[in-house]
């Protein structure tokens, strides 16, 4: 395992990424398919004897028993100043005012209920889980530079927004002196490739560092397309990111089934290539209900994609609206 710094700052992550929206106890929340806490522990100890420091949550996952059971799982296996652990606000937690957002009062709520659940005195990376159109970004940003200031937090990342939006976060923290944001975490993979747009432009111009989720399109580019397993029966959040545009998608997928085959490595190996070869990739999140998941994601790290093989596998794209 090879360890990179995120964007400009100098925190060192594992060039793989764990989401741990796989974990979490399966009638809470919005992941019917997550692993329980018996069987979520051994892909996080896999995780950590491949090398893999980098854990990214969200409080809402799972009604923050992913929170919970990752929390406990790296204070079993790891030491504290080990492991990288990253988590996210912006969804309710509850019913009624004040439950969701980026205003002050959200922020500095449930940062302490995540640190509870986590079992952790701070968090490495906290990042805003959308875009807040009711609040103003001045108070978001505020709020989270104070939390770093508290020691809470040590940096903040971004997630699923338009490039005029972060940049615009970005200039208010810039202008009043206030904590950057060092990450961006966006949906990035053969079969969604607006972020090329704007997005990753901006990242790399700002030095902010980029870990694409959805990497695999929630399985779409590991298996043969009509496939059914547990997540793709049970996720319809991400049946609705694809449902629109299945046609081109399956050609792409298509087409990774025929480069992974000319190489004799697995599905998963070749997409992960080709996100890992996009000069302003960090760590892809690969989300992961068995070990073998895993493994395939760091072996995709020894694969390294011909010119040819990447025109391949990008020629069959075609624009997506925007999710």
């Amino acid at each position: 395992m090879e360890y990179v710094k995120l964007g400009r700052s100098g925190l060192d992550v594992s060039e793989i990424c764990l989401g741990c929206m796989s974990f979490g106890v399966p009638e809470r929340g919005n992941a019917p398919w997550s692993l329980n806490e018996e069987q979520s522990r051994p892909i996080i100890k896999r995780a950590l004897e491949l090398g893999i420091n980098f854990f990214s949550t969200a409080n809402m996952y799972s009604d923050g028993t992913s929170e919970e059971i990752v929390g406990q799982a790296l204070k079993d296996f790891a030491r504290r100043d080990e492991v990288v652990i990253a988590t996210k606000v912006f969804v309710p937690m509850r019913q009624g005012p004040n439950a969701m957002g980026l205003s002050r009062k959200a922020i500095m709520t449930e940062i302490d209920k995540s640190l509870s659940r986590l079992g952790t005195d701070y968090i490495d990376l906290y990042q805003i889980h959308r875009w807040d159109p009711h609040t103003p970004v001045e108070e978001t940003m505020e709020a989270l530079h104070d939390l770093v200031k508290a020691g809470k937090i040590r940096y903040i990342g971004a997630s699923s927004m338009l490039a005029w939006q972060f940049a615009k976060a970005q200039h208010v923290a810039v202008s009043n002196g206030w904590t950057r944001f060092v990450s961006m975490e966006n949906r990035l993979n053969l079969l969604y490739r607006e972020e090329e747009r704007e997005m990753l432009p901006l990242c790399k111009d700002e030095g902010v560092g980029v870990t694409p989720y959805l990497p695999l399109a929630a399985g779409r580019l590991t298996r043969e397309w009509n496939e059914q397993t547990l997540r793709s029966e049970k996720d319809h959040i991400a049946k609705a990111l694809f449902e629109k545009t299945e046609e081109v998608d399956r050609k792409i997928a298509g087409r990774v089934a025929e480069v992974a085959a000319n190489r004799g490595v697995s599905r998963a190996e070749i997409a992960l290539a080709w996100l890992l070869q996009k000069e302003e990739v960090t760590a892809p999140i690969i989300g992961s209900t068995r070990i073998s998941h895993l493994e395939d994601a760091v072996s995709a790290l020894s694969v390294k994609l011909t010119a040819e093989e990447i025109v391949s596998l990008e020629e069959l794209y075609v624009p997506h609206p925007l999710v």
